[in-house]
């Protein structure tokens, strides 16, 4: 599917500047932030490359978990872009845009949650030939 090769792309590029900003922050000053923002973006690369596994075994619901993985990469990208610009410009990206990013980060998980739950109940009420 064209959209879970998509975010295996993003989930890379995700993950090659999550090292990018590790290697930036083991060699700056005070660069806290952009260790914060290589956490983020290196830990839902990693959870976009899940979610994108499991809806390919059919054990999320497909909407509901391309939803989160979408939310994973804008919520990591308004994260650690805001911590980013902070540290080299010296400004933000828009008055509470990292809390925004962790927040759809935060509701990216739970749509995970919910995806699995609608799954379940699915093979439930609709169970799989042979299985």
């Amino acid at each position: 599917m064209a959209a879970h090769r998509l975010l295996i792309g993003l989930a890379g590029l995700m993950g090659a500047a999550g090292v990018a900003l590790a290697a930036a922050s083991a060699h700056g000053g005070d660069a806290s932030r952009l260790a914060s923002a290589s956490a983020m973006l290196l830990f839902h690369a990693t959870a976009i490359l899940a979610t994108v596994a499991l809806l390919a075994r059919g054990l999320l619901h497909g909407g509901i978990g391309l939803i989160a993985a979408c939310g994973f990469v804008g919520g990591a990208a308004l994260f650690a872009g805001d911590l980013t610009l902070r540290q080299f410009a010296g400004h933000s990206l828009f008055p509470y845009a990292a809390p925004t990013g962790g927040t759809v980060m935060i509701l990216s998980w739970l749509a995970v949650t919910l995806a699995a739950v609608v799954a379940q109940k699915q093979r439930t009420i609709f169970p799989s030939p042979g299985g």
